[in-house]
């Protein structure tokens, strides 16, 4: 993978990383890559939806309740008419699989990264 430009502190702060809890999951048939539709409480920010790559791994019914890493600040974008407004983050397996990026001790919704 190519080594990434230096963004400034600005754009870091633009981006925020922020805690949510997955409220609800539902399969995505519709996307071009099986995914899910993911509905995110993210505390004082409100819901906000989710299309996320997470198939391989996880099922709808094991994501309710998961708190997740979600980044913010990058608008929203539509995925097969669904309105993705927030990336869920997880790493890339070398099998191609995500793996969540989560919290080892829960902290309240919408919580910004430290």
């Amino acid at each position: 993978m190519d080594k990434p430009d230096t963004a400034s502190w600005s754009d870091f702060e633009r981006v925020g990383l922020r805690v949510g809890t997955i409220r609800r999951a539902e399969p995505f048939p519709e996307a071009r890559k099986p995914a899910f539709k993911l509905w995110i409480d993210l505390g004082t920010l409100g819901e906000r939806t989710s299309s996320a790559q997470l198939t391989v791994l996880y099922t709808a019914e094991s994501l309710v309740g998961r708190q997740v890493i979600c980044a913010t600040g990058l608008g929203s974008k539509k995925i097969a008419g669904f309105r993705s407004e927030v990336l869920t983050t997880g790493f890339l397996r070398a099998d191609g699989a995500v793996v969540l990026a989560t919290l080892d001790q829960p902290v309240a919704d919408g919580t910004a990264l430290a």
